[in-house]
């Protein structure tokens, strides 16, 4: 019997902590060393933002609990099917890096300071590399699940001395010519929410740009045509929130439904086309240490690493990499008695700490708290917990600040309380400076080396194209 073929019949895989049986994608599809050194037309760049080694087994483990399959990134390394490789993502300031820095590393080819977009010290520019792949004739595109304007997808795009002008990244996204564009952040586009009453919806109708805003207008949008997608004012809903909302179900898509479109939009194209694809969420739920939300969004974004990866086992001319750019909070199972049961309980978690706290007023009783928190994570706090939460509403408790917690909400008072219940422990709530995850399929794989410094994978996907830097 092969080794592989043991370890799933085992005890292990009945426990639904070991590796799934059944014929999955990784195993159906051929090596990424069937591709030889052929040259790569399009590229497909995956981003999962702020996930650490332990959000990673997460996502496979409960993803095997709760629908019976593996993690397909996971199973790519487990049928070896991929070149992987670890990568070191320090920014030109620090070893930590923000997420500005590390998409600027592969977008402009150079370490620069944490918070600016492909701009050095002493203000010095560096050209984006969708920049260069589309003066190569290639259309290109960017996918997010929070702002399209935010850090990573900036990065492959414009400069910009810091990562918070995102009214300033969204008008030079106006002028770009980018095929496709799709996330949130309807604020920095909308004369009605823009401070200076710019009206950029406007300016990319008059470049013939669709623009979209439901999952309807998605579904309708014509294959031919640039799109400008933005389906929330602000990043769009985790989708553990999204999924269990009728309306937002209804109205906002997911990842993976504007990844397919993205990719149905840019695939016949003569010259080949780029896209990067990012999982914004799973770093801000990694600094709320929010389990249950970083680990639907992990599971949100495997579903599009396997739209991708099928898309180019297909094709055969397309390079897929499959990234992270910097730990977060390095959450992990901790270990106990109780610890299978206890991570088990988040396959019936419907709704994110982020949903639960933002139904809580100071007006509510601890009897209504802990209705709230039952009715989001199947189970009940006690009446002290309940208390010490209405507290913070209270103002008799110091306000939480935090990353991505604009109404000092207390999230790792909650957070803690659920350690006990779902055994997911935390380091931080800040990002780490751990080598990262990297792996390459398709064309162009063969160039990926063991190990990489950040700004080689940028010259490392030129190549691939056979593009000049």
């Amino acid at each position: 019997m092969k080794r592989r073929e043991f370890f799933r019949n085992t005890s292990l895989a009945t426990a639904g902590i070991g590796l799934s049986s059944g014929l999955s994608l990784a195993s159906s599809i051929r090596s990424t060393q069937d591709f030889g050194a052929s040259t790569a037309k399009n590229i497909i760049f995956m981003v999962s933002d702020g996930m650490s080694q332990g959000t990673l087994t997460m996502a496979d483990t409960l993803k095997q609990r709760k629908y019976g399959k593996p993690s397909i990134w996971l199973d790519l390394y487990r049928e070896q099917k991929v070149k992987r490789s670890l990568m070191d993502m320090a920014s030109e300031s620090s070893l930590v890096t923000d997420s500005a820095a590390a998409s600027s590393s592969w977008g402009g080819g150079h370490r620069i300071p944490n918070g600016g977009i492909n701009v050095g010290r002493g203000g010095v520019e560096h050209q984006p590399i969708w920049q260069k792949f589309m003066n190569s004739g290639k259309k290109a595109g960017i996918v997010t699940s929070v702002f399209a304007t935010h850090a990573t997808p900036a990065g492959f795009c414009v400069n910009s001395k810091s990562r918070n002008d995102q009214d300033g990244i969204a008008e030079k996204y106006s002028e770009l010519d980018l095929q496709v564009i799709m996330g949130g952040g309807q604020k920095f586009f909308d004369p009605n929410l823009r401070k200076d009453k710019k009206d950029l919806y406007g300016k990319f109708r008059s470049k013939n740009y669709q623009l979209l805003k439901t999952k309807k207008d998605l579904a309708q949008a014509n294959s031919k045509l640039p799109i400008l997608g933005l389906f929330h004012q602000e990043a769009l809903p985790y989708e553990i929130d999204r999924i269990n909302d009728k309306e937002l179900n209804a109205k906002i898509p997911s990842l993976r439904e504007m990844t397919v479109k993205a990719i149905d939009n840019l695939k016949d194209h003569s010259d080949g086309f780029v896209l990067q694809v990012e999982a914004g969420k799973v770093d801000w739920a990694a600094h709320a240490n929010d389990a249950a939300a970083m680990i639907y969004d992990q599971m949100a974004f495997d579903e599009v690493v396997e739209e991708a990866i099928s898309f180019a086992e297909k094709d055969g001319e397309t390079l897929v990499i499959i990234t992270t750019d910097h730990g977060n909070a390095n959450p992990g199972i901790m270990y106990g008695k109780d610890v299978n049961e206890n991570f088990g309980r988040l396959q019936h978690f419907t709704h994110t700490n982020e949903w639960i706290l933002n139904q809580i007023s100071k007006k509510d009783s601890s009897s209504r708290v802990r209705e709230i928190i039952n009715e989001a994570n199947n189970y009940t706090i006690s009446k002290v917990e309940a208390n010490a939460i209405l507290n913070y509403y209270k103002n008799l408790e110091k306000p939480e600040s935090g990353l991505y917690n604009y109404k000092s909400l207390p999230f790792k008072l909650l957070s803690n309380m659920q350690k006990d219940y779902h055994s997911v422990g935390w380091m931080s709530d800040n990002h780490s400076a751990d080598y990262v995850e990297l792996a390459a399929y398709g064309p162009g794989s063969n160039l990926l080396k063991g190990f990489m410094k950040n700004t080689e994978l940028h010259y490392m996907l030129l190549e691939a194209c056979e593009v000049e830097a």
